[in-house]
């Protein structure tokens, strides 16, 4: 039983100490696609970056799954990256999109997600559009303003009436 334990423990550190092992590899990003923000409100525009292209490496950017179709990322002297904006349109639909690039060098194909969405972590969003509900126009000068009017007035006019027959009957005059 106990050296049954060891050959299991001592298995287990090895799966551990192997995937820490090829952790740094992948931890570096330089196969990635990076987008900033993450998420984001149509509209907004998104910063992407990659090393993936190399020191002085270019490449194409595609955002057409978001609706905003290709861009340029070009290289810049951050950290050898190359680097690309676009702008979310205002009618892109909230959910998860895949940024692509590829590299005018190779064709390297790197990928990034962008998360579209009705409003940021930091702030709200006011709606656009309106509100079918059935109900008539609003007292703001709208259609159906001069309706809500008549009828305010009718009913003053109906609560003074009433209030003038209580007041008779309560002193005896009939009606």
């Amino acid at each position: 039983m106990r050296r049954t334990a060891r050959l299991l423990t001592g298995t287990a550190l090895a799966v551990v100490a192997a995937g820490l092992g090829a952790a740094p590899a992948c931890a570096v990003g330089a196969g990635s696609l990076e987008v900033f923000p993450s998420s984001v409100v149509p509209g907004y525009q998104v910063t992407v970056n990659t090393k993936a292209c190399g020191g002085q490496g270019a490449a194409t950017g595609d955002a057409g799954a978001v609706g905003a179709g290709t861009f340029t990322l070009a290289p810049s002297a951050h950290e050898g990256d190359a680097i690309g904006q676009f702008r979310v349109p205002s009618s892109a639909q909230p959910g998860t999109y895949e940024i692509v690039a590829r590299c005018a060098q190779g064709g390297r194909e790197v990928t990034g997600d962008l998360v579209v969405a009705l409003s940021t972590a930091g702030g709200q969003v006011q709606p656009r559009g309106s509100l079918k509900t059935g109900v008539g126009g609003s007292a703001l000068g709208g259609p159906g303003s001069l309706q809500t009017t008549a009828g305010v007035a009718a009913l003053a006019v109906a609560a003074a009436g009433g209030t003038w027959l209580l007041h008779r009957r309560a002193r005896g005059d009939g009606i």
